[in-house]
């Protein structure tokens, strides 16, 4: 069974929504460091992670926070899968549709979001192969 292991919330005013989320459930929100002529991301911590970045408490998960980028966009869900190019498959022929292509998050792995057949927008994210030693 695939898991959620990230969210993302969309904000018309990055700063305006850290201070609330900072101040109603006491995240962390700290600025990623992004590619030349990306957008801002922050990295939005709600419980405390490993030295690998990954929560320390069994079932929590940490998210993002971003520009929203077009009007009426909402948080999104994002579950881990084996293969991203194997999904596309698989949503395409349930019905569903694919909205932002495979690309690559700097070495960490991959990430792509696709439209539900009942219109949601959910991403799905692919650890990077690891080289073996």
């Amino acid at each position: 069974m695939d898991k959620v292991v990230h969210f993302e919330v969309p904000a018309d005013n990055t700063a305006r929504a850290q201070k609330f989320y900072n101040k109603v459930f006491g995240w962390n929100i700290t600025k990623a460091p992004t590619p030349k002529g990306a957008p801002e991301y922050y990295m939005v911590r709600t419980v405390e992670v490993d030295k690998n970045r990954m929560p320390k408490e069994r079932g929590a998960i940490n998210g993002g926070l971003m520009k929203r980028s077009v009007p009426g966009e909402s948080p999104v869900v994002v579950i881990s899968v084996p293969s991203i190019s194997g999904y596309v498959k698989k949503i395409q022929a349930s019905g569903g549709k694919i909205i932002l292509q495979k690309m690559p998050i700097g070495e960490m792995g991959f990430y792509a979001r696709f439209q539900d057949t009942e219109g949601n927008v959910v991403g799905l994210w692919e650890n990077a192969k690891k080289a073996k030693r």
